[in-house]
């Protein structure tokens, strides 16, 4: 597939479909065409939605797809320039300097590139892919306001400023994929440097098809009853919501454990609700009325009923 898309500059919405496809990933008109206006207009992609409803996948998916690298910064509290965009090798400045062969007084100094450690945005700016790589910078609610503020000159020109060395710009600038949970809001500034793309919770049928492309070992039938159980457990007010991404783990857990084929059974729910649940309040939840109710969850899908 990579080889036939051509320049990036020239996917259409048909080529891009095509991608996602190959990828087995399900993208409805709207995930298409927003990325599709991200591509051609070269700006960053801000994608929103709950935990496991595939916005990760999206960057792990363009980068695939398309053939070039995929450069993740993973977002966290505490996050810093020094683990996002560069350190010096001070190690290797401090051996520099005590066997004389630079420091502040020689001809040459220690802040410079020989000493500089790339982190995952000045790779992203620096990249000489065939390809401009997918920048994925996920959960970027998870990091503070200040880190915020650090990447708007990133988001708004693909460059960064390095006090010792200068301005360093991208001569292709990366493709900018930033997630965010929604655990907290996002400024404005960083907001009007992207396009945005809110991700909906799937459908019963969009989850069933991505189900099936996912587990394919999965019959129908049994695709079915899990993603139906799993839209009827999500009426429950839980304290952890399961995701897409719970319910393909759950597919996977119950192919294991059977060929595949058959309807969902009591047992199954039984022995594989760790998959799906992850508090023990709502674990405890599913008693044997609710399990009833899960099973049953699945017939007017199938038409028995």
């Amino acid at each position: 597939m990579t080889d036939d898309i051509g320049p990036i500059e020239t996917i259409d919405e048909e080529k891009l479909a095509a991608i996602f496809d190959d990828q087995d990933y399900v993208a409805d008109h709207a995930i298409r065409t927003t990325v599709l206006v991200a591509l051609r207009l070269g700006k960053p992609l801000l994608v929103e939605g709950e935990p496991g409803s595939g916005k990760t996948e999206l960057g792990k998916v363009l980068a695939d797809g398309l053939g070039t690298d995929l450069i993740r910064l993973q977002c966290y509290e505490g996050l810093t320039a020094e683990h996002a965009l560069y350190e010096w090798n001070y190690g290797k400045q401090l051996l520099s300097v005590q066997a004389g062969e630079g420091g502040v007084d020689a001809d040459r100094s220690v802040f410079d590139e020989e000493y500089l450690l790339e982190r995952p945005l000045l790779q992203a700016l620096r990249s000489r892919g065939d390809r401009p790589p997918v920048l994925l910078i996920d959960e970027i609610d998870r990091a503070d306001e200040e880190f915020e503020a650090l990447l708007l000159e990133v988001l708004s020109d693909f460059q960064v400023s390095i006090p010792e060395l200068g301005t360093i710009a991208a001569d292709r600038p990366p493709i900018v994929i930033v997630t965010s949970n929604r655990t907290r809001g996002l400024s404005d500034a960083l907001k009007r440097r992207c396009l945005f793309l809110h991700v909906d919770p799937p459908s019963m049928e969009k989850e069933r098809e991505i189900v099936r492309r996912k587990v394919p070992e999965l019959d129908d039938r049994l695709a079915t009853d899990l993603c139906a159980a799993v839209g009827r457990l999500r009426e429950e007010p839980l304290l952890k919501q399961p995701g897409v991404a719970e319910t393909l783990d759950w597919g996977r857990a119950v192919a294991t454990l059977r060929d595949g084929n058959g309807s969902l059974d009591e047992q199954d729910i039984e022995t594989t609700l760790g998959c799906l649940l992850k508090e023990v309040e709502d674990v405890r939840r599913v008693d044997g009325e609710l399990i009833d109710e899960l099973l049953a969850a699945g017939r007017p899908y199938r038409g028995d009923g």
